[in-house]
C-alpha cells in the first residue's frame, strides 16, 4: 500500500527510478524481518521511507562509482541524516506531487507502449513481475526484460522527475491515460487466454485513474477516463455467464449492473463537464456508455445520441475502430443494410486486417439480413483471428447456427 509513495519520495531525492525502487524493497525486506517483533509502527509508511532514505545514503556514501552528481546526491541526504528521524514528516507535504511525477515518468513516451504499461504496473500499482506477465499473459522473463530496459531508457536519458508544463503537459498526459486505459481494456476484453475479463487488471486502472483525478483534479480528460472506466466495468457481472461464456451488451441483465460504479462514472462525468464544455475523446467514450448505462431496457437505448456522439468522436479522434462502433449504433437505428455500408471501406485498411470485431460486427449484420452462408464465414474468419477461447467458442457457436439456418433456405 505504502510502496508507490515511497518509491515517488525517494526518486525525487535520487532521480533514479530503478535505484528508488530497489532502496524501497529493501525498506520492505527489513520490515518483514522488524516488524513482526516490534509491531506495525503508527505511521508504517514515514517508517519506510525513513528506512529507504537510509540505505539510500549507505549506497551513495560508498560507491566507489559515484560522481560529481551522486555526491550532491549523497550531501543531500547526508544533511537528512544529521537531523533527528521525525517519522511523522517522512512522508511530507510533497508526496502527492511526487506520486504524479512518478506517474509522468513511467509514463514517458519515450518507452514502448508495452513497457509503459509494465513499468507503471511495477512502480506505480506495486504488482510482481510474475502477475503482470500473468495479466499479460507473456513470459515472465520478458515482462521484466521491459521494465529492466525502460529503467535504463530513463536513466539514460536522464528524464527530470517533474509534472511537465505546456503543450508537454498535454502530450505527456494523452500518454499517462493512454496508458491506464490500455491497462483497462486488456482487463475489460482479454486479447488471449481462456478467460473473457482479467478483473485484477481492470481493478488496477480504475484505482490508478481515481489516484490521477485526485492528483490532477483540474483535467477533464482524467475524469473523463475515470468516467468511461467505472461505467464500463459496470457490467463485468453481467458480462459472462456462469461458465464463463461472454454476454453481448443487449443481452445482458441489466440488474446485474454495478449501480454504484454507475453512480460514480456519472459522477466523474458531470466533473468532467463543470470544468470545460469542450469534449475529449474520453469523455465521448463516456457519454456514449452512459447512454446504455442510464435505460433500464435495452429498447429505451437513445441510439441517434450514440450515432451523434461517435460522429464527433470520430472527427475529433478517426480511427478505423472508432469507425467500426459507429456502424454498430447506426445498424441500431436505421437497420443493417446503412451499417453493412459503412463498413465496406474498413476491408481494405491495413490496421483492420487481423482485428477480429470487424467480421463479427459483419457477421452479426448479415445475419440481421438473412444472408446466413456470408454471415457463417465471417464468424468462422472472426474466430480465426481471436486468441481468446471465450470468444472463439461463441464465434464458432454463431457460425454453426448461421450454417445450420443456410441449410434450411431455399436454393434460388
Amino acid at each position: 500500500m505504502e510502496a508507490a509513495k515511497v518509491i515517488a519520495g525517494l526518486t525525487r531525492i535520487v532521480r533514479d527510478v530503478g535505484l528508488a525502487e530497489d532502496f524501497a524493497q529493501e525498506a520492505l525486506l527489513a520490515a518483514l524481518r522488524q516488524w513482526p517483533q516490534s509491531g506495525v509502527p503508527a505511521n508504517p509508511g514515514a517508517w519506510l521511507m525513513t528506512s529507504a532514505k537510509r540505505r539510500a545514503i549507505d549506497h551513495f556514501r560508498y560507491n566507489a562509482r559515484a560522481g560529481r552528481r551522486n555526491q550532491e546526491i549523497g550531501r543531500e541526504l547526508q544533511e537528512l541524516e544529521q537531523t533527528p528521524p521525525d517519522f511523522a514528516a517522512a512522508i511530507d507535504d510533497h508526496i502527492g506531487d511526487d506520486l504524479l511525477r512518478l506517474i509522468f515518468i513511467a509514463c514517458h513516451p519515450v518507452l514502448s507502449s508495452e513497457a509503459r504499461a509494465a513499468l507503471t504496473l511495477r512502480v506505480v500499482a506495486g504488482l510482481t513481475t510474475e502477475e503482470i506477465a500473468r495479466a499479460f499473459l507473456v513470459p515472465e522473463p520478458t515482462i521484466a526484460q521491459r521494465i529492466v530496459r525502460a529503467k535504463r531508457i530513463l536513466a539514460r536519458k536522464q528524464i527530470p522527475f517533474e509534472v511537465p508544463r505546456g503543450i508537454e503537459m498535454v502530450t505527456r498526459l494523452a500518454s499517462v491515460l493512454g496508458v491506464i486505459y490500455l491497462i483497462f481494456n486488456e482487463g475489460y476484453s482479454a486479447t488471449a487466454g481462456d478467460n473473457l475479463i482479467r478483473t485484477s487488471l481492470c481493478e488496477e486502472a480504475l484505482r490508478l485513474g481515481r489516484i490521477l483525478a485526485e492528483l490532477a483534479p483540474r483535467e477533464p480528460e482524467v475524469h473523463g477516463l475515470v468516467a468511461l472506466m467505472e461505467i464500463q466495468a459496470s457490467r463485468s457481472r453481467a458480462r459472462v455467464s456462469s461458465t464463463g461464456e461472454p454476454i453481448l451488451l443487449l443481452d445482458q441483465n441489466r440488474a446485474l449492473w454495478d449501480q454504484l460504479l454507475i453512480r460514480r462514472g456519472l459522477a466523474a462525468l458531470d466533473r468532467a463537464e463543470k470544468l470545460s464544455m469542450v469534449k475529449g475523446s474520453y469523455r465521448l467514450q463516456a457519454e456514449i456508455a452512459a447512454c446504455h448505462a442510464r435505460v433500464l431496457k435495452p429498447e429505451d437505448t437513445d441510439w441517434a445520441r450514440i450515432v451523434a456522439l461517435y460522429g464527433a468522436l470520430a472527427i475529433l479522434a478517426p480511427s478505423p475502430i472508432v469507425e467500426l462502433n459507429r456502424a454498430v449504433a447506426v445498424s441500431m437505428l436505421s437497420g443493417p443494410a446503412a451499417a453493412l455500408a459503412l463498413l465496406d471501406p474498413l476491408l481494405a485498411d491495413p490496421q483492420m486486417q487481423s482485428y477480429h470485431l470487424l467480421p463479427s460486427v459483419r457477421g452479426d449484420l448479415l445475419t440481421r439480413l438473412g444472408r446466413h452462408s456470408e454471415a457463417c464465414a465471417e464468424f468462422e474468419r472472426a474466430a480465426c483471428l481471436t486468441r481468446n477461447l471465450r470468444e472463439q467458442n461463441l464465434l464458432r457457436q454463431r457460425a454453426q447456427e448461421n450454417a445450420q439456418k443456410a441449410q434450411q433456405q431455399p436454393q434460388n
